[in-house]
């Protein structure tokens, strides 16, 4: 898969599963938006990613890690109150972006490898 497309792939992922966080719960807390914040930035720059920015791509990488990192709370908080739904959705929002952040890197590195001059 293109880095511009999962890209586009996990934006869309933490726009929606985010959003239905916030807006199905019961008492909704503004940090379940983090996650839809995100998902518009990387939506965002998805065009400019897509036309080869580097500035842009290293964005995203750098977005989707702490994407990642802050999303750990939040599954062990739907865990410790054994919301499966709200497991689900976390660890959807948490594999996509994951995966995300390794075709990033992958894609970071087979550039490097096509540049270096042999």
């Amino acid at each position: 898969m293109k880095p511009y497309a999962i890209n586009l792939l996990n934006s869309l992922v933490l726009i929606i599963l985010g959003s239905w966080a916030y807006f199905m719960s019961e008492t909704p807390s503004v940090t379940a938006l983090i996650p839809v914040l995100a998902g518009i930035i990387l939506l965002i720059i998805t065009p400019g990613f897509k036309k080869g920015s580097k500035a842009l791509a290293h964005t995203a990488v750098i977005l989707t890690f702490m994407i990642i990192l802050g999303l750990i709370k939040p599954l062990t908080g739907a865990i410790g109150r054994t919301n499966v739904a709200g497991i689900i959705r976390v660890l959807m929002m948490m594999i996509t972006s994951l995966t995300a952040l390794i075709i990033f890197i992958k894609s970071f590195i087979d550039a490097r490898k096509g540049s270096v001059v042999k």
